[in-house]
């Protein structure tokens, strides 16, 4: 049994100002895609700027649609109790599925904006997001939030600002599959130069998977518990489109592929 460090959150105080752990992982991640994105910008003729430019409508995207989607997914019986609530941020409280339609909303006006196709860019930013991902997660173990269910293996880990039992390090888990092990899918497949749509649903795919599987092992929320049948929770609910969305874009992606390479054989 191992035990929580009790890590600060608070990376810095200078008097009234703070930087949390938790903003830090934000930046982490924002830099680590917008060094990634410069490096395969080629490809596609972007230039530095607009690489920047891209990352920009993406911190936006996850920003917005990620307290959007906590107050409409996760909490919107407060919502309508106290509709002001939605934007004091300054409480926390963010949700991946919220962020991911932002950044979507967020890819579609940069599209627009550079008169490239949409799924082009999700193809492009796709491989880069569990970098965010994965410095999130580590965000929310620095945190001591979003622990894991109780458990009696070895490695189970006592929180003890939650209670004395044994519990698994949910947070841990997920930046091992969510961030690290999508990073390595996506990037192997990105790799292969696969057809439009293929990679941005090898996305929607992994981690509706990873994150299905991973959430059997998280806590779930308190003010939510289960949403039916004594264990889907939200996390699962939010993430079966996301499986079966991928497996669509991923064959559509391979069933143009073909068609393509069979009109230029009869050319």
């Amino acid at each position: 049994m191992l035990q929580y460090p009790q890590i600060d959150p608070v990376l810095v105080s200078l008097g009234p100002l703070q930087i949390h752990w938790y903003g830090i992982m934000y930046l982490i991640g924002f830099a680590g895609a917008w060094w990634l994105g410069k490096k395969r910008a080629s490809r596609l003729g972007w230039s530095d700027e607009q690489v920047s430019d891209l990352i920009f409508y993406g911190a936006v995207g996850v920003v917005l649609g990620g307290r959007f989607g906590y107050v409409f997914f996760y909490n919107f019986d407060r919502f309508i109790q106290e509709p002001l609530w939605l934007f004091q941020v300054w409480e926390g409280g963010m949700s991946f599925h919220g962020g991911l339609l932002g950044v979507v909303l967020a890819m579609a006006l940069f599209a627009r904006k550079v008169k490239a196709n949409i799924f082009t860019v999700t193809d492009f930013i796709a491989p880069m997001v569990p970098i965010g991902l994965g410095a999130g997660r580590l965000g929310n173990f620095i945190g001591g939030e979003l622990w894991g269910r109780p458990t009696d293996l070895p490695w189970g880990m006592v929180f003890p600002h939650v209670d004395n039992l044994a519990r698994h390090p949910s947070q841990l888990y997920q930046f091992a599959l969510e961030g690290v092990a999508l990073f390595i899918l996506l990037n192997w497949l990105d790799s292969k130069r696969p057809a439009r749509f293929v990679v941005s649903g090898g996305f929607l795919l992994f981690y509706g998977i990873f994150r299905f599987i991973m959430e059997f092992a998280r806590q779930p929320d308190a003010h939510l518990g289960f949403i039916a049948f004594d264990w889907l929770t939200m996390g699962q609910l939010l993430s079966l489109p996301m499986v079966f969305g991928g497996i669509l874009m991923m064959a559509w992606g391979k069933k143009q592929a073909i068609i393509d390479h069979k009109m230029t054989e009869h050319k």
